[in-house]
């Protein structure tokens, strides 16, 4: 499993690393039913504290984005239904697309925007 951490940057390390396995899934380089590195493995792996993948592990659990199994650890299991993922997604997006416009980026910068991300998924 390839996690790149930025060790300069002022986004937490535990979700960049929640932010790295999401874009692992995104890009089928992670799978449904995929087990991820043990807590410590990773954290040995990456060069940093096993509380910070912990927390990560965590936090992508409430997400439900993996399962935790007492034999396979985390596992990929993405169970959140997509009527309910929508719905998240629609409130985090209120605020993105708020200040974009506060800075006058039109509709059509956020569609060529979207495309863009979008077909790195696909």
């Amino acid at each position: 499993m390839l996690i790149k951490i930025d060790f300069n940057s002022s986004e937490a390390i535990y979700m960049q690393v929640r932010n790295q396995i999401i874009l692992g899934i995104a890009t089928s380089r992670i799978r449904e039913g995929d087990s991820l590195p043990s807590v410590r493995q990773l954290a040995e792996e990456i060069g940093i504290n096993m509380h910070t993948v912990n927390k990560a592990y965590a936090v992508l659990r409430e997400e439900g984005i993996i399962h935790l199994d007492r034999r396979r650890g985390a596992v990929i299991a993405i169970d959140m239904d997509r009527l309910q993922a929508l719905e998240d997604m629609k409130r985090q997006l209120s605020v993105v697309l708020a200040k974009g416009r506060c800075k006058n980026i039109t509709k059509e910068d956020v569609y060529a925007l979207v495309n863009e991300i979008f077909d790195e998924y696909c």
